[in-house]
């Protein structure tokens, strides 16, 4: 049986096309999926993400815990509620998962994982974590609001809110009584995401209702990142892949002299493939596991959508390491090559087509 999240009965009452994403029952969407994407990327939307895991890691080495299991550098975190987006490897230089850490004490930080890969995330980080407590937080419920008008009407709906948010930076958190309120988001768009308990949730998220902020499911949430050139666990990387390959090499800090799980696999590494952006010219759908024909090799999309901001079809696309952005290359859709500019993402972001 499919689990379900505290907003589960809510979404039921709004009409809500419900699916089996990751093991949990989640809304696809309330109508319309294209609706919802043009809300966000024009007002305010908010989306439950509270099958996501938050992570507590408290104790004397929570630093370097961390450290050593993630990609990125921990030692960026200087200020409390600041976030940092990295990738957790395996030995071999795989993606085990991408995740976010908010830092606020050097004993104490949140990490906040997938949920397809939570489970598997929860097992890896207690192994190595010594002496440092960890703690699942499925007391948490997590609302993500985003769009131009997101932090307008955030504020609108939760008293108490402009004041403990108002000066934050992108990939920064605050306090807001016992919940906690980030600058984050995964759509390309401004607004925040919000750690709440869960007995809460139907309050705030009927809050936000009042305010004007709509609810949009998980299609939207899908063109949304696409568009916004952000990668999807499982699609665009994952155990086999390295974040070399999967466009995330800014997450990898191979430069300072800490070691961390997965840097020898790394170093010294000159990947063969590289992910990088497609618009198709021709009619047709991009999706992912579509091959791809360079006249420098062979690739395969990752993911691909029709965007609706742009009104064609994107894709993200493991292509030869020589391609470059202005190549045409062909894609075989249904036993037919059509062609396709390579371009380097993000497609969208802040409402602006890019490419």
């Amino acid at each position: 049986m499919a689990k379900q999240t505290p907003l589960y009965k809510t979404h039921v009452r709004l009409g809500g096309k419900l699916v089996d994403f990751a093991g949990w029952d989640m809304p696809l969407h309330y109508g319309s999926q294209v609706e919802e994407h043009h809300q966000v990327r024009r007002d305010a939307g908010m989306f439950d993400v509270s099958h996501m895991l938050a992570i507590d890691l408290e104790g004397a080495g929570a630093h370097d815990l961390l450290h050593k299991l993630i990609a990125n550098n921990v030692d960026k975190l200087t200020v409390p509620g600041r976030a940092l987006y990295s990738c957790m490897l395996n030995p071999q230089g795989g993606v085990i998962d991408d995740l976010i850490v908010y830092f606020f004490r050097p004993d104490f930080y949140r990490v906040v994982v997938n949920a397809g890969t939570a489970d598997k995330d929860f097992a890896w980080i207690s192994q190595h974590a010594g002496s440092v407590a960890v703690k699942p937080r499925r007391d948490l419920a997590m609302i993500a609001v985003q769009g131009p008008n997101a932090r307008a009407k955030t504020w609108a709906a939760l008293p108490g809110s402009e004041a403990a948010s108002t000066a934050l930076k992108p990939f920064h958190a605050a306090w807001f009584g016992d919940a906690l309120i980030a600058r984050t988001g995964y759509t390309g768009e401004d607004g925040f995401e919000l750690m709440i308990p869960a007995e809460r949730a139907e309050a705030t998220w009927n809050a936000l209702l009042a305010a004007g902020v709509k609810p949009a499911g998980l299609g939207a949430r899908d063109t949304l990142r696409l568009e916004a050139g952000m990668a999807l666990y499982g699609q665009d990387m994952d155990e086999q892949t390295s974040p070399l390959e999967a466009g995330l090499a800014w997450t990898v800090d191979l430069a300072a002299p800490r070691d961390f799980i997965g840097k020898s696999a790394l170093a010294g590494r000159r990947p063969e493939k590289q992910t990088l952006g497609l618009l198709l010219t021709d009619k047709g759908v991009l999706r992912a596991h579509q091959k791809v024909f360079a006249a420098q090799g062979e690739g395969e999309i990752t993911s691909g959508t029709f965007s609706p901001s742009m009104s064609r079809s994107i894709a993200l696309a493991r292509l030869p390491a020589a391609v470059a952005a202005g190549d045409t290359v062909e894609v075989e859709i249904r036993d037919k090559r059509l062609k396709a500019t390579v371009v380097k993402p993000p497609f969208v972001r802040n409402g602006k087509v890019l490419v």
